[in-house]
């Protein structure tokens, strides 16, 4: 298997692919986020599987998934 990555011969094919890329690691990294918080995971738990801080993904989260009703877990709340 080779690490090369095919690169399209017309720049903005390539950045328009970056983009497509991009929005769904985004839609993905949601999805899984909240999925993992409905579960009972903490903050600490979905940061380290995200090679991220608590902080930061606290911060790009937490609005959207308590607009969505999504009871998230306190310091110290007891659940696993």
């Amino acid at each position: 298997m080779t690490d090369e990555v095919p690169v399209p011969q017309e720049p903005g094919d390539g950045l328009a692919a970056v983009v497509a890329l991009r929005r769904l690691a985004d839609r993905l990294e949601d999805a899984a986020v909240e999925q993992a918080m409905r579960a009972g995971w903490s903050w600490p738990q979905v940061a380290e599987a995200l090679g991220l801080t608590r902080q930061a993904v606290h911060k790009k989260h937490a609005k959207r998934l308590i607009a969505a009703g999504v009871k998230l877990r306190r310091r110290n709340d007891d659940r696993v």
